[in-house]
């Protein structure tokens, strides 16, 4: 049995364990049986811990805005120059979180989450902090923009700091204190530098254009701005959540398990 076999069995092994699992805790109750929104996310995991194309998609990315960062650098500006990120499953891998929650059957909350977070215990995304720190040795500020929550600054201050990137300080740092969009924070961070490049595994991290769109909206807007994929937006990959995901069901978070799983099984196509 090769490696990839081998991890499928493993997974498959899983669910089966938890569905008994479930089973046996609900009495005969599907409510909270295993289902796609919550234990997919643990195989989007398996791929970002193990396989050696994730990691070559974040080094393929960040080599690309080496290599445009050195063009824009030639350009005139105006302002002190800036690159703007996100933060998680942009530089910071949480990982361990999915598995975590998939392992329990439950989809995100605010309170595990952040009991991920104190833990900072985050490795860090391939090739992003040698960018970072190549970014500010030409003189570029680098800003944090995330939607982590106030109530996280300590910890994800120290996750930043102890992995020493650069201009990890709490003026640099951008959290979310209204809504989930980042246009208001990234417009902010514009009054005072010139942004050549931003930094996301989601596309709202690029352009409020996308906030809560859906599907056709969403891939009309990538094709129409295409040239700015690897020049000034540089996108790291997530198959373990995001607004593609978010999507699929109009951002409808509330709903139950079984009816998200039932409108992304109806909107695939099969033969």
């Amino acid at each position: 049995m090769n490696s990839i076999s081998k991890l499928k069995f493993i997974f498959l092994f899983f669910l089966l364990a938890a569905s008994c699992k479930v089973q046996r805790n609900t009495a005969g109750s599907s409510t909270n049986a295993p289902s796609l929104v919550t234990q997919g996310p643990l195989w989007g995991a398996v791929w970002q811990q193990k396989a050696s194309e994730y990691k070559a998609l974040c080094f393929q990315a960040y080599n690309t805005a080496r290599l445009q960062l050195d063009i824009l650098l030639k350009e005139p500006h105006n302002k002190p120059l800036a690159v703007v990120t996100d933060i998680d499953e942009t530089i910071l891998d949480n990982s361990p979180y999915q598995v975590h929650i998939a392992g329990r059957n439950e989809e995100y909350a605010d309170a595990s989450w952040i009991e991920w977070t104190k833990r900072v215990d985050c490795d860090t995304v391939p090739g992003g902090w040698s960018f970072f720190q190549y970014a500010k040795s030409k003189g570029v500020s680098v800003f944090y923009i995330t939607n982590r929550l106030e109530e996280e600054r300590p910890q994800t201050l120290q996750d930043l700091q102890r992995w020493n990137f650069p201009d990890a300080t709490n003026d640099h740092l951008i959290l979310k204190t209204a809504g989930s969009g980042k246009g208001p924070r990234r417009d902010k961070v514009s009054q005072t530098h010139d942004i050549i490049m931003l930094f996301g595994d989601n596309l709202s991290d690029f352009s409020s254009a996308f906030d809560k769109q859906p599907t056709d909206t969403r891939n009309a807007l990538t094709r129409s701005n295409a040239e700015l994929f690897g020049t000034r937006f540089i996108v790291l990959p997530n198959a373990m959540y995001g607004d593609w995901e978010s999507m699929l069901y109009q951002y409808r978070h509330e709903l139950a398990p079984a009816i998200k799983d039932s409108i992304i099984l109806q909107g695939l196509k099969k033969y």
